[in-house]
């Protein structure tokens, strides 16, 4: 599985605002692939700005997401995806032939202070880590 114009494989992050979850798990997914995997994220209603509590909950394990903009889902980020994997934005995702779909039942950060953060970006944390050996067995 990989994406036809790098070579490597792809994955979208999609949630509703893009602005907890689906931001997490892509900071993760390129944090720990070290650019061996094409990382996108959307949210199919984008809220103007990333969670703070979501920012600061992942600068406490080293990732600075400050500079992030949520950014809307288009049909070519699906498209242009291996894998496609949501977290709670339900049939407002588009459903392509060839394409691995996931759901990530997670609980929505939003509107919650760090303290409600920390378990959810650990959970999401521990699947980028099962996903990513998945998507680059060892050799």
């Amino acid at each position: 599985m990989s994406d036809t114009t790098s070579g490597k494989p792809s994955v979208l992050f999609v949630c509703v605002h893009n602005a907890g979850r689906s931001q997490m798990a892509a900071a993760f997914l390129t944090h720990t692939s070290g650019g061996r995997v094409e990382v996108r994220s959307a949210g199919s209603a984008p809220s103007r700005t990333v969670n703070p509590a979501v920012i600061e909950a992942m600068a406490e394990v080293g990732i600075d997401l400050s500079a992030e903009v949520p950014k809307v889902l288009t049909v070519e980020a699906v498209q242009a995806s291996d894998v496609v994997i949501t977290m709670g934005c339900g049939d407002t995702c588009p459903v392509f032939p060839g394409k691995q779909y996931l759901d990530w039942q997670l609980a929505d950060p939003a509107g919650q202070g760090v303290d409600a953060v920390r378990p959810i970006r650990d959970a999401i944390e521990t699947r980028i880590l099962g996903l990513l050996a998945e998507l680059l067995p060892a050799r």
